[in-house]
C-alpha cells in the first residue's frame, strides 16, 4: 500500500508539472508584445481586445525571425515579429496609487505624484518595412501611421540606419489624434521609376489636416531628384538609364504640410527634390528650425521653403541651398518671421511671384533678419506680375549680409518667367517696405526697383545700406529705381540717388480690389 501511495503521489506531482508548463508554453506563444527596458525609440504593444497589459514575452512561437542587423550603441533593439500578424501597440498601465499616504513620495502629504504615461511608439520595422532601399516599404509605413494616427501623442519611429523605399503617400486627418510625432531616424528615398508617379503628382510625402504634428530627428529625406531635372538617375547604370521610361512632366514636392494647425520640423535633412523641398500650404502656427536642405545650384524650380496662406510662421537656424528661393513666401502668408539662416546657392529669399493670371494677392506683416547670403542670384525680393490686384505691405528687411550676390535688393513688380508677358497697368501694390543694416558685396547691380506706372511703389526707406561690387567683375550697373518713393534715412554705398521722396502724386485711395 504504501509503494502504492507513493507512485499514486509522484504521478500526481508530475501532472502538475506539465499542467504548469503547457500553461507557459501557450502564454510564450501569445506573447508578441516587446517592452524595453531602455532607449527612447522601441515599439510598445497591447493585445487586441479587451486585454491591455503589455507582456514581457518575446517569444515568437514557431515563426521563423527575421534578421536585422546589430544595433549601434545608441540604438535600441529591435523586436523580431512574425510577419503574420501587425503589433497592436499600447502604452503600460499606469501603477494605481497605494493606498498608504505614508508611502507617497509627498512624504505623508496623502498626495500620489502622478506618473506620465509612456509615449507609444510604432516602428515601421514591425510593420513589415525592410529597410534596404530596394522593397517597397509604402505599405508598411501607412499601416504605421494608421495605427499611431488612432493613439494622441504617439511617434512614428524611423529607425536610424536603414533606407526605406517609399513612394508617394498621405499621412492625413482629420480624425487622427492630436499631437504625433513622426520620429525620422533613418533615411526615406524617393522611387525614381516613371510608373511610382503615375501621369505625375504634386507631392511625395504629404501630412494633411493635423492639429500637432512633428517631424524631427537626424535622418534624411533623399528625393534623387537628378533624374527629373536631367532626365537621368545618377544611381542607375547608363545602360538602365537609356532604356527607363521618361518622368512625367509634373514634378513633386518632396514634404508638403497642408491644412494643418501646430506643425513643427526639426533635426532632419532634405535634399535633392524633385521641385520644392518643403510646403505648407493653408497652415497655421508652423514652426521650423535646425534643418537643413540641399540640391544643386542648378537644379530648376527646386525651393527650399515654400510657404502659401499660411500664418504665424516661425523660420530660423537653417542652412539652405538649392535651385530657387531659398524662402518663398506666396499670396495669403501673414505674421512671417525668417530670421538667422544661411543660403546659397539659391535665388535668395522672395516674396512672390504675386498676381499671376490677373489673381489677387495678399501678403503682411514679414519680417527677415539675421540672414547670411552667398551666391545668390537676388539678395531679398519682392516680384510681382503685371495684371494682379491686392496688396503687400508691412514688410522688414534687416540685418542681411550677401556675398558675391548678383542683386541684394530687388522689387520688381513686372515679373515675368516666360520669353515675353503681356503689359498691362493693373498690378499688385507695394507700401512700406524697410531695409535695415544691408551689407556686403554685388556682381551685377545694389538695387533694383521697378514700379508699376498705375501702382507706384511707396513707403520705401533705406538706412545702413553698404554694398560693394566685386571689383574682378566685367561690368557693374548703377542702383536702378522706377516709379518707387520713399525715404533715405542714411547715406547709401553706392549712392542711391534715384529714389523719388515723399509720396506718388497718384496716390489713389484703395479700392475693394486692392485691399485685402
Amino acid at each position: 500500500m504504501r509503494k502504492l501511495r507513493a507512485k499514486s503521489l509522484v504521478l500526481l506531482l508530475l501532472l502538475v508539472i506539465v499542467c504548469f508548463n503547457s500553461i507557459d508554453l501557450c502564454e510564450g506563444r501569445r506573447g508578441k508584445h516587446w517592452r524595453p527596458k531602455k532607449g527612447p525609440f522601441s515599439s510598445l504593444t497591447k493585445k487586441k481586445g479587451k486585454g491591455k497589459t503589455g507582456s514581457q514575452h518575446s517569444g515568437q512561437g514557431n515563426a521563423k525571425p527575421k534578421p536585422s542587423p546589430s544595433p549601434s550603441p545608441n540604438q535600441p533593439v529591435k523586436p523580431s515579429l512574425s510577419p503574420k500578424k501587425k503589433p497592436n501597440p499600447s502604452p503600460p498601465q499606469n501603477p494605481k496609487p497605494s493606498p498608504n499616504p505614508g508611502s507617497s513620495p509627498s512624504m505623508g502629504q496623502g498626495k500620489v505624484t502622478p506618473v506620465s504615461p509612456t509615449p507609444i511608439i510604432y516602428n515601421v520595422l514591425d510593420f513589415g518595412a525592410q529597410g534596404d532601399g530596394v522593397c517597397d516599404d509604402t505599405k508598411a509605413f501607412e499601416d504605421a501611421w494608421a495605427e499611431a494616427c488612432k493613439e494622441e501623442a504617439s511617434t512614428v519611429l524611423v529607425p536610424a540606419d536603414y533606407q526605406f523605399l517609399v513612394g508617394p503617400i498621405s499621412f492625413s486627418g482629420p480624425y487622427c489624434k492630436p499631437n504625433i510625432v513622426f520620429q525620422l531616424e533613418g533615411t526615406i528615398i524617393a522611387p525614381t521609376n516613371a510608373k511610382a508617379w503615375g501621369e505625375g503628382l504634386l507631392q511625395w510625402l504629404e501630412f494633411t489636416k493635423l492639429r500637432g504634428i512633428t517631424i524631427r530627428g537626424k535622418g534624411v529625406i533623399e528625393g534623387r531628384g537628378s533624374v527629373w531635372w536631367t532626365g537621368t538617375d545618377d544611381d542607375l547604370d547608363p545602360v538602365d538609364a537609356l532604356l527607363s521610361e521618361k518622368m512625367p512632366s509634373i514634378k513633386p514636392t518632396a514634404l508638403r504640410f497642408y491644412g494643418s494647425y501646430n506643425v513643427t520640423v526639426t533635426g532632419i535633412t532634405i535634399q535633392n527634390s524633385p521641385q520644392c523641398h518643403l510646403k505648407f500650404d493653408n497652415c497655421e502656427s508652423v514652426a521650423v528650425y535646425n534643418i537643413s536642405i540641399s540640391s544643386p545650384g542648378n537644379s530648376l524650380n527646386t525651393d527650399g521653403i515654400h510657404l502659401q496662406n499660411s500664418k504665424d510662421v516661425n523660420i530660423h537656424h537653417n542652412n539652405l541651398s538649392c535651385g530657387d528661393d531659398c524662402v518663398s513666401i506666396q499670396t495669403g502668408c501673414t505674421n512671417i518671421n525668417v530670421h538667422s539662416l544661411d543660403c546659397g546657392p539659391g535665388h535668395g529669399i522672395s516674396i512672390g511671384g504675386l498676381g499671376r493670371d490677373n489673381s489677387k494677392a495678399c501678403v503682411a506683416n514679414v519680417t527677415v533678419r539675421d540672414i547670411n547670403m552667398h551666391n545668390t542670384m537676388s539678395g531679398v525680393r519682392i516680384k510681382t506680375w503685371q495684371g494682379g490686384s491686392g496688396l503687400v505691405e508691412n514688410v522688414r528687411f534687416s540685418n542681411i549680409r550677401v556675398s558675391e550676390v548678383q542683386t541684394p535688393i530687388v522689387i520688381d513688380q513686372f515679373y515675368c518667367d516666360h520669353a515675353s508677358c503681356k503689359n498691362q497697368t493693373q498690378g499688385v501694390l507695394i507700401s512700406g517696405v524697410h531695409y535695415e543694416n544691408i551689407r556686403g558685396t554685388f556682381t551685377v547691380k545694389p538695387v533694383h526697383f521697378a514700379c508699376s506706372d498705375n501702382t507706384p511703389c511707396s513707403d520705401i526707406s533705406l538706412t545702413n545700406v553698404q554694398l560693394q561690387p566685386m571689383k574682378e567683375q566685367f561690368h557693374m550697373y548703377d542702383p536702378f529705381c522706377w516709379q518707387a518713393y520713399g525715404e533715405l534715412f542714411t547715406p547709401t554705398v553706392p549712392p542711391i540717388m534715384c529714389l523719388q521722396n515723399g509720396k506718388p502724386a497718384s496716390n489713389r485711395v484703395l479700392s475693394d480690389h486692392d485691399t485685402c
